[in-house]
């Protein structure tokens, strides 16, 4: 059974779509707009890539950090 996304799965994605000048500029983001520590972030998004909804909301940024994800497992 599939589960809609939540406002925040929503926001997570909207915010890893987004471009950042620096990785302070994008951790500061996370704990002003999401309120979540980075780490708790990532746990999130990478659970969230694995969902099918997250793939129908947004299968480009999904499928680039899906094969991004992979690449990195694959290099450990």
């Amino acid at each position: 059974m599939e589960r809609e996304l939540s406002d925040r799965d929503r926001a997570i994605l909207a915010l890893e779509a987004r471009s950042w000048r620096s990785p302070g500029a994008k951790e500061a983001a996370i704990r002003e707009r999401l309120g979540l520590a980075p780490v708790r972030y990532y746990q999130l998004l990478n659970a969230l890539l694995d969902r099918e909804e997250a793939l129908a909301h947004s299968p480009v940024l999904v499928n680039r950090l899906r094969r991004l994800r992979d690449t990195r497992r694959a290099g450990r």
